[in-house]
């Protein structure tokens, strides 16, 4: 029986404490958490890592966010990226939504929200390659 590879998420979050809470109940869910707690951190660990979802928060030191996400969709248009913000006004959202992420919670935020978010976005992506798979000749 093949081995299912763990889905590998990255948290690019500078608040140590929500970091690690998001990784702890991420990795009790099967998921494999990395943290980078810089937007340069960020960007690195997203580029030699490749992971299946990026958990991003806006505000952060050296890159922020929004300039994270438009270089990672310059890159990679399909991958998929969740905003967990403080910031929560129409204006940022929508802001997110232009440059190209897939989804938009602020904080405080719900655990279970969150989870079944996480779980949805990286449902998503597993029928996309899936679907892609089966196209190819």
């Amino acid at each position: 029986m093949e081995a299912v590879e763990k889905k590998r998420i990255l948290v690019i979050e500078d608040e140590v404490h929500i970091a690690d809470g998001i990784r702890l109940n991420l990795s009790i869910q099967g998921y494999d958490v990395k943290i980078a707690i810089d937007g340069i951190q960020g960007l690195e660990k997203w580029r030699s890592w490749k992971p299946d979802l990026i958990i991003l928060d806006i505000m952060l030191p050296m890159i922020d966010g929004f300039s994270i996400l438009k270089t990672i969709r310059q890159e990679d248009e399909k991958i998929p990226v969740l905003i967990l913000s403080a910031r929560g006004d129409t204006k940022d959202k929508i802001k997110g939504l232009k440059y190209g992420v897939d989804d938009y919670l602020s904080k405080p935020f719900d655990l279970e929200e969150f989870l079944l978010r996480v779980e949805r976005l990286i449902k998503k992506k597993t029928w996309y390659e899936r679907d892609k798979k089966e196209k190819k000749p």
